[in-house]
C-alpha cells in the first residue's frame, strides 16, 4: 500500500503482516510473527501482554527505531521503515526505562529534551508552563531528577515526551513500581491528552485493572495478536463465571492451593479472606467440585473482570497444566515445627534521619512465624529505608530492630544468616549463567560438597532453570529473572524472607506462580515481608502496615483496611481505593498543619 494513501483516516498506526526475530546467544527469538493490525486516532489503546509477548518490541518499530524483518508500518499515515526519521519527530515515545539525566534538574531535563526536538524559545513558556501544570512538578522545576520519588520521574519522563507535542503517545509500561496514587495521577494526565489535545495513546501495561481504563485493548502472546476489542467485551464473556469461596476451618492459601487444582476451575487468588476463583463455565460449582469432598462452603457469585478474560486466554494459548505441589526439602519444610507465635520481626520506635531530614520516624510493628507481612506505601513514604534498615544493610538512627532473634543493631551479620533478601530490580550478575549464579551465591552463603549440589539441583528443578541453565542471566525473560533471585534468596534455607516489590512488571501469570510458592512457604513457617505497589498482592498479606512521610498511617488486615471506606457511595471499596483513601488523607492533613 503506497504512503500517500495513508493521509488522513481514522487509523493512527497500521499493521500489515509484521514480523521481526532477534539471535539472543545461539537461538534465534521470533519476537513479533505476521501481526496485523489498526490503531484508532484520538483514543488510548491498551497493549497487554504477558513478558515476552512482543510490546516493547512492537512499540520500537512504531517508533522508528527498528524496522521489520517482513511486512509494512504506517504511523500517522507515514511508511515508518522508508521514512523512520519522520516518524520520530512526530511520535512521542516513553520507553520503560526512560532516559532521564539524574544530576539535571527537573527544568535542565525539559531543556535537553526541548532541544533535541527543536522547540522554539518562543513556544517553550507556554510548553513548559502547561506540562509543570498537568504533571505537578512546577515547584520541583530545581530538584534533581535523580531527587525524585518514582512517581515524580515518571511524570518527568511523560513531561519530556510531550515536549514536542506530539499527536501520538508510545507508552511503554510508564506506571511500574508506581504507587497507586501516582498512577492515577500519570492516568489522569494521559486522559487529559486525549480529551484536550485529541492526541493518540497506545500504551503497554502490566496493571491489569489499567486495561479497564482504555477505550480499547489489544491482547498479545508469543508474538501474534490474540484480539482486540473494547475491554468490556472482553468482560461480557465471563458474567456468571466468577465466585467468592471461603471455608471456615482451612488457611486462605490452603483453600486456594486446593480449588486451584479443581478441574473446572481457570484461576484461583485470594482476596482478604476469601479465594476468588473463575471457572470454565457459568454453572456455580459445589464443595465437592472444588474440594473432592462435602464440606461447609461459602460460594457466593461476584461481578467478573478483564483480568479474567485475560488469564483464561494466556493459559489456554500456553495450555497451562494444573498447579502441581511445591517440594520444599530441609529446613524450608520443616519451619513450622517452631512456636507460630513467635515473632521472627520485631520493630519498636525506629527512626532513621539524614542530616536533619527524617526518612522513617517512630515505626513500630511484629512479624509472627509463618505471616505474610505488607510494608505498603506511596513513593517516598520510607517503605525502602525501612526495608533496608531490616536488611541489616543500613543502620538504625534510633530504636530496636530484631530480626530471627538477633539484635540488628548489635549483630547484624548474623541475622543477615537466617535472611533471605530478593532485591526490586534484578541484582544477580547479568553476565554469569543461571548455574554460575547458583554455585556463586551458594558458596558465598557457605555451601560445600555434596549440600551445595543438592541445593543447585533443587533450584533447578523446583523453579524450572533447566533449560536455561547455560543462559546468560541478562538474557532471561523477566518471569525466569524472577525465578532465579528467589531461588538464590532461598539457597541457604532461611528462616525470613525480604521481597522488595518482588513482582514489579511480572506478567499476570508470573505472579500467580510466584506468590504460589511464598504461599507454600509461609504455610511452611517460613516468615515472609513484602512491599509491593500491586494491590491485588496486598490481599495475600495476613496484616499489612501503610506508611507516609515516614509514619504509620494504618496497621491492620486487608479487609479492615477495606472496610473503613465503606459508605453507600463506594459500597464495596476495594484495596486500592483505601489505600489512595489513607494516602490522600494524609497529605491532605499534611498541607492543612502547614498553612
Amino acid at each position: 500500500m503506497p504512503a500517500d494513501s495513508h493521509e488522513y483516516t481514522e487509523t493512527a498506526l497500521e499493521l500489515e503482516s509484521v514480523s521481526k526475530s532477534f539471535l539472543t546467544g545461539r537461538r534465534t527469538v521470533r519476537a513479533l510473527n505476521s501481526v496485523t493490525l489498526a490503531v484508532k486516532r484520538g483514543i488510548v489503546t491498551g497493549l497487554i501482554g504477558p513478558d515476552g509477548a512482543g510490546k516493547t518490541t512492537l512499540m520500537r518499530l512504531l517508533a522508528g527505531l527498528l524496522a521489520p524483518d517482513e511486512g509494512r508500518i504506517f504511523v500517522l499515515g507515514i511508511d515508518a521503515s522508508a521514512q523512520p526519521q519522520q516518524v520520530q519527530s512526530i511520535v512521542g515515545y516513553m520507553p520503560q526505562r526512560f532516559g532521564l539525566y539524574e544530576d539535571l534538574s527537573v527544568q535542565e531535563n525539559l531543556d535537553l529534551y526541548a532541544d533535541l526536538h527543536s522547540v522554539s524559545s518562543d513556544e517553550r513558556a507556554v510548553r513548559y508552563a502547561d506540562l509543570m501544570r498537568m504533571t505537578g512538578l512546577a515547584s520541583f522545576s530545581r530538584r534533581l531528577a535523580g531527587r525524585l520519588s518514582g512517581g515524580m520521574k515518571q511524570k518527568l519522563g511523560l513531561a519530556c515526551s510531550l515536549v514536542g507535542s506530539p499527536p501520538l503517545l508510545l507508552l511503554d509500561e510508564p506506571t511500574v513500581g508506581v504507587d497507586p496514587v501516582s498512577r492515577r495521577e500519570l492516568w489522569s494526565i494521559v486522559h487529559r491528552l486525549v480529551t484536550d489535545r485529541g492526541a493518540t495513546v497506545l500504551l503497554s501495561t502490566a496493571y491489569l485493572d489499567e486495561a479497564e481504563r482504555c477505550t480499547e485493548v489489544v491482547l498479545m502472546h508469543g508474538g501474534k495478536v490474540l484480539g482486540q476489542d473494547e475491554p468490556a467485551a472482553f468482560t461480557r464473556r465471563f458474567v456468571g463465571r466468577s465466585f467468592h469461596v471461603f471455608a471456615s476451618g482451612i488457611s486462605k492459601r490452603s483453600l486456594q492451593e486446593r480449588v486451584s487444582r479443581a478441574p473446572d476451575v481457570l484461576d484461583a487468588i485470594i482476596q482478604g479472606s476469601r479465594v476468588r476463583i473463575v471457572t470454565d463455565r457459568p454453572v456455580v460449582p459445589n464443595a465437592t467440585q472444588l474440594l473432592g469432598r462435602d464440606q461447609a462452603v461459602e460460594i457466593t457469585p461476584v461481578a467478573p473482570r478483564f483480568e479474567d478474560s485475560f488469564v483464561s486466554l494466556l493459559k489456554s494459548s500456553e495450555r497451562v497444566p494444573p498447579p502441581s505441589r511445591l517440594s520444599l526439602p530441609g529446613t524450608l519444610a520443616n519451619a513450622k515445627a517452631g512456636n507460630p507465635d513467635e515473632e521472627m520481626i520485631v520493630v519498636h520506635k525506629l527512626s532513621r534521619r539524614f542530616g536533619d531530614f527524617f526518612a522513617v520516624r517512630d515505626v513500630s510493628f511484629a512479624v509472627r512465624r509463618g505471616e505474610v507481612f505488607g510494608l505498603l506505601g506511596a513513593n517516598g513514604a520510607g517503605k525502602s529505608t525501612t526495608f533496608r534498615m531490616l536488611c541489616g544493610l543500613l543502620p538504625a538512627s534510633e530504636g530496636t530492630l530484631r530480626v530471627a532473634g538477633v539484635d540488628l543493631r548489635q549483630a547484624a551479620a548474623r541475622a543477615r544468616a537466617r535472611v533471605g533478601y530478593m532485591a526490586q530490580k534484578f541484582s544477580l550478575y547479568g553476565d554469569l549463567s543461571v548455574l554460575q549464579n547458583l554455585r556463586f551465591f551458594s558458596s558465598a552463603y557457605g555451601l560445600k560438597g555434596k549440600h551445595q549440589h543438592e541445593r543447585m539441583d533443587w533450584a533447578l528443578t523446583e523453579f524450572e532453570l533447566e533449560p536455561f541453565a547455560d543462559s546468560t542471566s541478562r538474557d532471561l525473560p523477566l518471569g525466569f529473572k524472577q525465578r532465579l533471585a528467589l531461588a538464590v534468596a532461598l539457597m541457604h534455607e532461611p528462616e525470613i524472607l525480604f521481597l522488595d516489590e518482588p513482582t514489579s512488571g511480572v506478567d499476570p501469570l508470573g505472579r500467580r506462580e510466584f506468590w504460589r510458592r511464598i504461599n507454600a512457604l509461609a504455610e511452611s513457617g517460613i516468615t515472609v515481608l513484602v512491599t509491593t505497589h500491586f494491590m491485588e498482592e496486598a490481599e495475600y498479606c495476613d496484616r499489612l502496615v501503610i506508611m507516609a512521610q515516614g509514619r504509620i498511617l494504618a496497621e491492620g488486615t486487608s479487609e479492615e483496611m477495606r472496610e473503613r471506606f465503606r459508605s453507600d457511595a463506594l459500597p464495596n471499596p476495594t484495596m486500592e481505593d483505601a489505600f489512595v483513601a489513607l494516602i490522600t488523607g494524609a497529605a491532605t492533613q499534611q498541607s492543612g498543619a502547614a498553612a
